[in-house]
């Protein structure tokens, strides 16, 4: 699982705006501002949440730790 605070970082960290997450994951834009500003696990689907990470970890971010241990992202290569 992701924290909010997870997906913008790594949104941020991609330079990415919310509409080029939305772009990439097909979740809107309005969904994806309305989770990251959850700083622990949003109350969101899973397969919503399933597509942002899909979509992130394709981009190069690989997330790491657990919501409740330390929750990060690492800056990678994307996958090709």
């Amino acid at each position: 699982m992701l924290t909010g605070t997870q997906i913008r970082i790594a949104r941020t960290a991609l330079r990415w705006s919310a509409e080029e997450l939305a772009s990439q994951s097909g979740v809107g834009s309005r969904t994806i501002k309305r989770i990251e500003m959850v700083a622990g696990l949003p109350s969101s689907n899973v397969a919503t949440l399933a597509k942002l990470k899909n979509s992130l970890e394709a981009a190069g971010i690989e997330f790491i730790g657990s919501p409740e241990d330390r929750p990060g992202i690492r800056i990678g290569k994307p996958r090709k």
